[in-house]
């Protein structure tokens, strides 16, 4: 019998540097599932659709939302996100581990939604720095950065939703403590081979 997945949740406000992180994650963990989520913003510069996002109208988008197609969703930022959510039972039964990439509204709802998971926040080292990253970024307006500062407030005061912390102040520093929780929560006996102890001593 396979071993049961981990379900790992990353939030962070916009910025924050949650996407570095992740693609780290995927440099040093191959094996890891990352969930694509329907979103109804257009592709930026060099996404692909069905590799990033899976982008799709609003229509289409609430159509699948009254259906009960996702394990989450939710309108960030005026734009509509969501997690399929067969998907992702169907790989954590084949216990293939799967990392979530969403925001605090939706971390709430896969809470609620599928009782399982281990969430993570990554808070940027101040909010000074975080609107530096920003107009460091140059894909946004100073409305909408503005807009993103405001709400950045909103999730950092949810924060203690989540059962780890991290600070992403130094990059090398941060990556090294998100990899020691999920290294730690694969090590967690829920996670072992269920005969894993009638192995070891049988032949005693």
């Amino acid at each position: 019998m396979a071993n049961k997945g981990l379900l790992i949740i990353l939030s962070a406000p916009s910025g924050a540097g949650k996407s570095t992180l992740i693609s780290l994650l995927k440099r040093d963990f191959p094996s890891l599932e990352f969930s694509i989520s329907y979103t109804t913003r257009k592709p930026r510069p060099g996404e692909v659709h069905g590799r990033d996002y899976f982008f799709v109208s609003e229509t289409e988008f609430l159509q699948l939302r009254d259906n009960a197609f996702f394990a989450e969703w939710a309108k960030v930022h005026a734009h509509y996100y969501g997690t399929p959510k067969n998907q992702v039972l169907e790989s954590l039964q084949k216990g293939k581990d799967i990392i979530f990439d969403i925001d605090v509204q939706g971390a709430k709802q896969v809470r609620a939604n599928l009782k399982k998971g281990v969430f993570i926040f990554i808070f940027p080292p101040s909010l000074k720095e975080l609107k530096n990253r920003l107009q460091k970024r140059q894909t946004d307006d100073p409305q909408t950065i503005e807009l993103r500062l405001k709400n950045a407030i909103e999730e950092i005061k949810e924060a203690h939703f989540f059962d780890y912390w991290i600070i992403n102040d130094k990059l090398e520093q941060a990556y090294s403590q998100l990899k020691s929780i999920i290294i730690a929560e694969k090590l967690k006996p829920c996670y072992q081979p269920e005969n894993l102890i009638e192995e070891i001593i049988k032949d005693e």
